[in-house]
């Protein structure tokens, strides 16, 4: 009989609270405030702070931190506006880093 397996996970790097599922994983070559982030479609578990413009290296957004909704750990940003058109296609989208999130059930 084969083994039930729940979907792959990436969990809060300091209470393990489920913050993305991997199937929403856009691109894992992306660079964040402390190193090497993912780009997800989706997030879950998480609040979003308010939002701020930001220069970042493909040049400026509007973005809001993302935090653990249970401990308050900052794990990224929310792109809520891209002024450039080639960089359109991040808006909604979330930044975890990676040094801020562990995977689960792999």
């Amino acid at each position: 009989m084969a083994e039930l397996v729940g979907p792959r996970l990436y969990s809060c790097c300091n209470c393990r609270n489920h913050v993305a599922l991997h199937d929403d994983v856009i691109s894992k070559a992306f660079q964040g405030r402390h190193g090497r982030a993912f780009l997800f479609s989706h997030a879950m578990n998480i609040m979003v702070g308010p939002k701020e413009d930001r220069q970042l290296m493909t040049g400026l957004h509007t973005v809001a931190d993302v935090y653990c909704c249970d401990c308050n750990e900052v794990l990224g940003w929310k792109y809520e506006r891209a002024y450039e058109e080639a960089q359109k296609y991040k808006e909604g989208k979330f930044i975890l880093e990676k040094s801020k999130i562990v995977k689960e059930n792999w």
